[in-house]
């Protein structure tokens, strides 16, 4: 019995790690990828003046983008790549703590019937304002 439910744990454990690496990894390597193009340039000094009230330098807004649009562990992958202090990695994690996958957890509180935009404007909201106080206290 236990043999088989350490095989079951082990085999759960194997293929939740490949999920993750399938989204990770690639996040990852294109990430590392625009470092070495203007694109991740263009896209930092497009996003500074918005991404500096929360302490983080414009090519952070690409860990906000992915973790938002696709879900936390592209984040993560983002996050991963870019060269950041411990300060900005745990003030994009709370604020991501808050605001991922926006389109799938909004279809999901659809289907429950709350008001969509509601629960929306207070996932950003949050986000927003645990992203300015965290840079204001760490």
């Amino acid at each position: 019995m236990y043999k088989e439910s350490l095989f079951r744990g082990l085999n759960k454990g194997i293929r939740t790690t490949w999920e993750l690496t399938k989204i990770v990894v690639p996040v990852y390597f294109f990430v590392t990828f625009l470092k070495y193009t203007p694109a991740l340039s263009w896209v930092s000094n497009f996003f500074a003046p918005v991404m500096k009230i929360v302490g983080l330098p414009g090519e952070a807004s690409l860990a906000l983008v992915l973790g938002n649009m696709i879900n936390l562990y592209a984040g993560i992958g983002a996050i991963a790549s870019l060269n950041l202090t411990i300060k900005q990695i745990t003030i994009l994690a709370i604020m991501l703590s808050f605001s991922h996958s926006l389109f799938l957890e909004t279809a999901v509180a659809k289907k429950t019937g709350v008001n969509v935009t509601l629960i929306l404007l207070i996932r950003i909201s949050l986000a927003i304002i645990f992203g300015i106080l965290f840079n204001i206290i760490l």
